[in-house]
């Protein structure tokens, strides 16, 4: 299967949906599906994949026609985003999405934006459904992109609220990945915890390469040196498993706030080494109070034999099909527009898609991961035996922060 993904276009059809052009809205996902992250690009996909269906089999979109994905591996470089990308205007792909990574991310905005003034009637959408960093909806925020997930800030927000209600954190150590997303969590996390906490100490501060760390045993020696009761991280994917699990190792006795514990695999690679340790920030849990989604997350679990967790995937695909219903229209330009102030009940509470930014508005969950098979976590995560329980919930309408962006609409 690799082999197929190193040649940039697979096209992937679960369920049996139509080849045929006529009946069909095409959408690239440009992510990774090799190299060191290729397991969040093909879980990524996968969640796509389940919400795409779901809307075919309720009949698809304007009044018949379906929704079809072609993948394309970007092998998580900016650059070969760009030349996927290329690949997909090429093939008379319209709508993109992408979300694995705010490095490509921002490669990915320029492009679209730039491609879109030179070739007026024949614009690309970007639909962002993961990558966070804020800029992109700020400084960087442009028409031709609207992002689908809460903003690091939004996450960051909810994260240090929650932390600063903790009377026993002290002193905090900040580890990041070392990009724009990670640069962004510190400098934020640094702001917000001043302001919240003042009386905590940041006793240290450390980013590392993405993706490239395979023993953090020397990072956590320092994070137990610093006397740190509580490490604040963005860290995804193994550079949040392994730390986790060193840390374990080592017996360094702190907390771990993180924006992404939750991800699928995540849990399984760090396993009881995060039990009552470990909290995150999501937008869906599988033991939220009235286990809402509970049958789409048991299909699709059923069906790809792993958790489902991430919302934005899901918000993107019903959001998206919503707006070319209400605009008639797969016409970039139209479903922009439609996309801007939709609103709908997303199975926890209604997202809103401001029209300032083009930013998602949605509620959060600050959860702790903890033993599962109780009254409060009937589910557990990648079958690990322990699973998250609901610390918190931030409705959507207390996630909203003020905006600076200033974009130019066609």
């Amino acid at each position: 299967m690799q082999e197929f993904f190193r040649t940039g276009l697979l096209m992937w059809i679960f369920g049996g949906a139509s080849m045929a052009a006529a009946e069909t809205i095409r959408i690239a996902v440009i992510d990774p599906f090799s190299g060191p992250a290729a397991l969040q690009g093909e879980m990524g996909s996968r969640h796509v994949q389940m919400a795409v269906d779901d809307i075919n089999a309720r009949g698809g979109v304007l009044g018949g026609s379906k929704l079809e994905l072609v993948l394309l591996d970007n092998k998580s470089s900016p650059q070969e985003s760009l030349v996927v990308l290329k690949q997909a205007i090429d093939q008379d792909i319209r709508l993109i999405t992408q979300g694995v990574g705010s490095h490509v991310a921002h490669a990915m905005t320029d492009a679209v934006l730039k491609y879109n003034q030179r070739n007026p009637g024949h614009e690309i959408l970007y639909l962002n459904n993961g990558a966070t960093d804020t800029a992109l909806t700020e400084e960087k925020c442009n028409f031709w992109h609207f992002r689908f997930d809460a903003n690091l800030d939004m996450k960051i927000d909810a994260l240090t609220g929650v932390l600063s209600l903790q009377k026993t954190a002290k002193k905090v150590y900040l580890i990041n990945q070392d990009y724009a997303y990670g640069q962004s969590f510190k400098r934020v996390a640094r702001e917000m915890l001043a302001r919240k906490r003042p009386d905590i100490e940041i006793v240290g501060d450390e980013l590392i390469p993405l993706g490239k760390v395979k023993d953090f045993a020397p990072y956590v020696t320092k994070i137990k040196s610093s006397g740190a009761d509580t490490v604040l991280t963005g860290n995804w994917g193994s550079d949040l498993a392994l730390l986790i699990k060193s840390s374990e190792e080592a017996g360094l006795n702190a907390s771990f706030y993180t924006n992404y514990g939750f991800l699928v695999g995540t849990p399984r690679a760090f396993g009881a080494a995060g039990a009552n340790r470990v909290k995150t920030v999501a937008g869906w849990n599988a033991n939220i109070t009235g286990h809402p989604l509970e049958r789409y997350y048991l299909d699709y679990k059923k069906r790809f034999k792993e958790d489902f967790g991430f919302m934005a995937y899901k918000y993107f695909v019903e959001m998206l099909a919503r707006a070319i219903d209400k605009a008639g229209s797969a016409d970039p330009v139209k479903v922009a527009k439609a996309l801007e102030d939709l609103r709908y009940d997303g199975g926890v509470g209604e997202v809103w898609m401001r029209a300032d930014d083009h930013q998602i508005i949605m509620p959060l969950y600050v959860s702790s991961f903890v033993k599962a098979g109780t009254s409060d976590v009937k589910y557990d995560a990648d079958d690990t035996g322990y699973g998250w329980k609901t610390d918190v919930r931030i409705e959507a309408k207390d996630n909203i922060r003020p905006t600076t962006c200033k974009m130019e609409r066609p």
